[in-house]
């Protein structure tokens, strides 16, 4: 074996991407599995600063953010322990300081659709494990775009802020129409609706909601939005976000 610089992550849940996922990104590979991932740098490649080990990162949680626009679950994933591996066995280990967060999460029923013949019609869980590689795969490319970043940063925010959720999710739709310079050219370039752009603004504003923008403004008593509002809610942002990353890789081919 030659020498190795090994970063190596832990993540929760463990089950995050569902299943082991390997990508290859300009530095070597970061494999993906059980609440743990790790990325194996040759030395040459790796910088005294340790200012790899930070980009790394970076472009890891770019994953996790788009994973997150999926599942709508929080996770945590730790900054990367770093070692250097030697052919005789030994390793030098750096040590680094970092903060924790502790949170919950909820669980997914899936449906697997066949025929007659057994053919499987549709698996909500390929689906799912699909889109997400796509979507991890072009916000990782992207993240460094400021619109893709503060997009995907306000959709975790609504994830692990559910009290203000709905304030969160339009911060979205207020990115995209500030980028495009208005509803038009946004709805346009990300593919939604002019229906859906509205009911997006009339979740968040209008209705008397305790996770809405205007609960100051709304006469009368405030009520928790339904599972089916902020489901509806979800939907849109998501398809706000995904519009914008797949815009984003229009322009580049």
């Amino acid at each position: 074996m030659a020498e190795v610089f090994l970063l190596e992550w832990t993540f929760t849940p463990t089950d995050y991407f569902e299943e082991s996922v390997e990508f290859t990104c300009e530095h070597g590979t970061i494999r993906i599995e059980n609440g743990r991932a790790e990325a194996r740098v040759s030395p040459n490649r790796y910088p005294p600063d340790h200012g790899l080990r930070n980009q790394l990162h970076e472009e890891l949680d770019a994953r996790f953010l788009a994973a997150q626009v999926i599942s709508h679950k929080p996770y945590t994933l730790t900054k990367p322990n770093l070692s250097k591996l030697y052919p005789d066995g030994r390793r030098d280990t750096w040590l680094f300081a970092e903060a924790g967060t502790l949170t919950i999460s909820g669980g997914t029923v899936d449906l697997v659709l066949q025929d007659a013949s057994v053919n499987v019609i549709r698996d909500t869980r390929r689906e799912r494990i699909e889109k997400r590689i796509e979507l991890a795969q072009l916000a990782a490319q992207y993240i460094n775009d400021v619109v893709a970043n503060t997009i995907l940063r306000s959709y975790a925010a609504a994830v692990n802020d559910p009290r203000n959720e709905l304030v969160h999710l339009y911060e979205i739709r207020d990115s995209l129409y500030r980028h495009f310079g208005g509803e038009a050219a946004a709805t346009s370039a990300v593919g939604v609706t002019g229906g859906e752009w509205s009911r997006l603004g009339q979740l968040a504003n209008n209705e008397p909601f305790t996770q809405g923008r205007h609960r100051g403004k709304q006469l009368g008593t405030l009520r928790d939005a339904t599972a089916a509002e902020l489901s509806e809610a979800r939907d849109i942002a998501r398809r706000m976000i995904e519009g914008y990353l797949s815009h984003l890789h229009k322009g580049t081919i």
